[in-house]
């Protein structure tokens, strides 16, 4: 069997495998030269270090994010960006830290940017609403992402079988959380992941607002 040859593009490969499976923690040169099959030395000929490496990753995942298109209606474009920059973000949450935090932003990520300000100036926003529309997104879909990978539960069938041990512990000490949980998340069928569609929904509703005041 040939072996693959050695590239910085599947280094950033090898890298994204390595901190899919452990996390960043587990991400280093050596464990990364084991997973491609080389030794650490090799890694050094495609990337001058580690730092270079998170770079390349954060650009692999922003290259898994739809590109909105100017062409096309902003609130559309914005929705089908913003549920893709989630599927990428829950694909790897290990990104989420790290996805604004680079100082050499790459390709991939620069033209998303580039694109997504681009779909909302020509959808009618003006330079400042399109700056405070940006932010709103982007903290919505990172903020949304940390909650959900942060939820001490692996399947959304979980949820309810938390919510009534916790219900249970407290005997009825408070009756509001006690309300939402089994009117609502006790219910057959909850997945907390569904709640990314309703305030989806609501942000850009607000994004609506935002565009007819000019920010």
């Amino acid at each position: 069997m040939t072996r693959e040859t050695l590239t910085r593009d599947r280094i950033l490969r090898g890298a994204l495998a390595v901190a899919d499976t452990g996390g960043l923690a587990a991400l280093t040169i050596r464990s990364l030269a084991t997973e491609l099959g080389v030794k650490p030395m090799a890694v050094y000929h495609y990337v001058a270090n580690k730092d270079e490496i998170l770079d390349g990753l954060v650009d692999q995942v922003f290259s898994e994010i739809d590109l909105p298109s100017p062409e096309g209606e902003w609130r559309e474009e914005i929705s089908r960006r913003m549920v893709s920059a989630r599927a990428a973000l829950r694909r790897h949450p290990w990104a989420i830290a790290l996805m604004e935090s680079r100082r050499t932003p790459g390709p991939a990520s620069l033209s998303r940017h580039e694109a997504t300000l681009a779909t909302l100036r020509q959808g009618g926003f003006s330079v400042v609403a399109a700056a405070h529309a940006y932010a709103l997104i982007d903290s919505y879909v990172y903020g949304f992402a940390v909650q959900e990978t942060s939820l001490p539960i692996g399947r959304p069938e979980e949820m309810g079988e938390v919510a009534r041990e916790i219900m249970e512990t407290f005997e009825g000490a408070y009756p509001y959380m006690t309300e939402i949980a089994t009117e609502h998340v006790m219910q057959p069928g909850y997945d907390f992941g569904d709640e990314f569609e309703i305030g989806r929904e609501l942000v850009l509703d607000a994004l609506e607002v935002l565009r007819r005041r000019g920010g």
